[in-house]
């Protein structure tokens, strides 16, 4: 069970108790630290059963709990209800409930205890180097950390009178009956020493004002409807859990700029690729997430050459972190700059933010940033000067890939054999082209440099030249998923032929073939197109970047066949995500398995996806602009719809840009009907049946 806000989350058992161990990452993470390890709740000794419990928002989680009786046929007369807060740390109300018509005596021990654990020691499972200590106050037990300067503490308080010790929180109650006690528990994690607790702040903090905050950040978003209503219910559970990882990388420089951080447990922190393509996929709904990565990222690009740190002048990060590891230089990631895409990713976005928005002069302000990015794409990002963007990282901390396929063993050959570094994967190529080519727009229109513009366009057609050259496959009939550090043509079929449709780098004579691929048995599942094809020797429907399906992946993938005018195919790699949202709760995971639609009848969750995660909550907005054709041209949004046969109508009101809020509407006369659709479902769990 897990609740989250800004840079907090909370993870805990369903009772609401928070116990660490290697197999449950349990606890209170604050800026990539572990402030509370341990929060174990009993009654009389004993830990309470639970009724139920549920994640009521994302920032609030309520748990409803009883005391174990001696005997089935004994029925409980306590109840116990937890509800708890996300903020900067939590705030639980814990309320014990008397149902009886007789006083009862009751003692309540909160046990708390914080190991401090930086995120990638509780991965990683490393020890600790540091202090840990404990002291206790007036009403209040404080956890702290210290190594050399680094600090780091856990403020615990009560509303109401506890006997405090080093262990927790002890409460001795006398309930009268048909009566409730309710004390607020107060946990807060602090940077740095702290002698005494400001009351004041205490009271602020602790106000719940997120549901109001939840309440503009929708009613400030376009209103979607679908016949049947699955998309828009897909996408309003996408922009709530937008909102949940919003968060604030700089308070004290840039309070008023949020950006999506990548995903709960492990990822909620700043990530350069996964700010970019979901600010992209959100743009048409949500456009100042483009804004604030442009100018955060911008702000935080690469101004030196640092082998620990994969950085170089012009490079947009990949990662930032705050936690121990990277204090003292263990893990590189203060900020990494180990991703060879998010520069081409940055200069697409900026251009496609200005076609929607309008908003010249962002783009004016990040010009030198625009400029240095184009530069680092030839000087650094070219490694051996072949024309192709490589990678290979510098220090063994660092990422073995720096692609969006970062896992170590991502890029394979047909025959299963890992490639050689460094690796110049396919779609690196087709995101700079595309940079260029928007860089050229810009160039010309806002910069005021035609001699660059026409540089770019020359410098664009002769990579595109070149890549369909050298990286096509004529007797497999696709791309290259890369080149090896022998230029050596990696020749398995992977989605990633897909991104080069999205980015426009594949010629014409090209586009059947790759088409034929992507929609072929091989890769496409039922719930979308595997990340690598079933039948080349590394596929493995379990294995995260080899044979699973990812929805922003497959977001993408529609919007490339969209872009060639493929839409029956676009649609159905849509319909295919909607379909599988509904298995999730309305919620897409990171990733789900590759087998076979027709095998299992629903999509297999992958063990340790993110729940929620920015860019799989961003696909279904790219999958809407796909299904209606959104484009801007100039100050006008245009559509052409092409709605799936299972949808009969769905419609976008309000959608921003550089024209008045415009609304969109599609209708599908000759779609299905709910009982059609139906029908098909049961003929499909039939099949299955009598398969098994």
């Amino acid at each position: 069970m897990s609740i989250l806000d800004g840079s907090t989350f909370v993870t805990s058992s369903r009772t609401g108790d928070i116990d660490a161990t290697p197999d449950q990452p349990h606890g209170l993470f604050y800026k990539d630290t572990r402030h509370l390890s341990r929060w174990i709740l009993r009654v009389d000794g004993k830990p309470p059963d639970v009724l139920t419990a549920d994640s009521v928002e994302y920032y609030f989680a309520q748990f409803f709990l009883f005391p174990r009786t001696a005997s089935i046929y004994e029925n409980p007369y306590v109840s116990i209800i937890r509800r708890r807060h996300a903020g900067e740390g939590f705030r639980e109300e814990i309320e014990v409930i008397n149902h009886s018509t007789k006083p009862i005596a009751i003692k309540l021990h909160i046990d708390a205890a914080a190991d401090f654990a930086d995120l990638f020691e509780v991965k990683d499972a490393l020890a600790k180097k540091g202090e840990l200590y404990r002291e206790v106050r007036e009403h209040e037990l404080l956890l702290g950390y210290r190594r050399e300067g680094f600090v780091r503490q856990t403020l615990i308080g009560s509303s109401q009178p506890a006997e405090v010790s080093e262990v927790g929180f002890v409460f001795e109650l006398e309930i009268q009956p048909k009566s409730s006690w309710t004390t607020i528990m107060s946990v807060r994690p602090l940077s740095g020493h702290v002698t005494a607790a400001d009351p004041s702040k205490t009271q602020q903090w602790l106000r719940p004002d997120r549901r109001e905050d939840v309440t503009r950040w929708i009613e400030s978003v376009p209103l979607v409807s679908s016949e049947p209503p699955i998309i828009q219910q897909v996408y309003m559970r996408s922009i709530i859990d937008l909102a949940a990882l919003r968060f604030y990388p700089y308070p004290d420089i840039f309070p008023q700029y949020a950006l999506p951080a990548a995903g709960l447990p492990w990822f909620m922190a700043l990530f350069g690729r996964d700010s970019l393509i979901t600010s992209y996929q959100a743009l048409p709904f949500l456009p100042e997430l483009a804004a604030t990565s442009l100018v955060v990222l911008g702000g935080r690009q690469g101004r030196e050459c640092d082998d620990f740190r994969d950085e170089e002048p012009g490079k947009i990060l990949h990662e930032l972190r705050f936690g121990e590891l990277t204090a003292f230089a263990e893990r590189p990631q203060s900020p990494y700059y180990g991703t060879a895409d998010a520069t081409p990713l940055f200069l697409i976005l900026l251009d496609e933010y200005e076609r929607w928005t309008g908003d010249a002069a962002l783009v004016r302000r990040l010009e030198k940033v625009a400029r240095a990015a184009l530069d680092w794409i030839d000087r650094y990002g070219d490694r051996d000067g072949d024309g192709y963007i490589e990678y290979e990282r510098r220090a063994n901390t660092g990422l073995e890939n720096q692609c969006w396929k970062d896992s170590w063993n991502s890029i394979l050959f047909a025959d299963g054999t890992l490639a050689e570094g460094p690796r110049a994967t396919c779609e690196l190529q087709g995101y700079a082209y595309d940079a260029k080519i928007r860089c050229a727009r810009l160039a010309r229109s806002i910069f005021r440099d035609p001699a660059l513009a026409e540089r770019l366009e020359s410098e664009a057609a002769d990579l595109k030249a070149r890549f369909n050259r050298d990286f096509w496959i004529p007797e497999r009939g696709f791309f290259a998923l890369a080149l090896d550090g022998r230029k050596r043509k990696v020749d398995s079929l992977t989605s990633n032929i897909g991104h080069l449709l999205w980015s426009g780098i594949v010629e014409d004579d090209k586009v059947e073939s790759i088409v034929r691929h992507l929609m072929g048995p091989a890769l496409f599942s039922g719930w979308g197109v595997r990340t690598m094809a079933d039948g080349e020797a590394g596929y493995n429907p379990i294995e995260y970047h080899n044979g699973t399906v990812w929805p922003h992946d497959n977001a993408i993938i529609a919007a490339g066949l969209a872009r060639h005018g493929y839409r029956e195919e676009a649609s159905r790699i849509c319909t295919a995500l909607f379909d599988a949202a509904r298995f999730f709760r309305f919620r897409l995971p990171e990733v789900f398995a590759g087998y076979e639609r027709k095998r299992t009848g629903f999509p297999v969750e992958y063990p340790t996806a993110s729940s929620p995660q920015a860019w799989a909550s961003g696909a279904p907005l790219l999958a809407i602009r796909v299904l209606l054709g959104l484009e801007p041209k100039g100050d006008e949004l245009t559509s052409a719809p092409a709605l799936p046969d299972n949808i009969a109508s769905l419609s976008v009101r309000r959608v921003p840009g550089r024209w008045e809020p415009a609304d969109v509407h599609a209708e599908r006369p000759d779609a299905r009907t709910p009982m059609d659709v139906l029908r098909d479902w049961l003929a499909e769990r039939e099949a299955l049946r009598k398969a098994a």
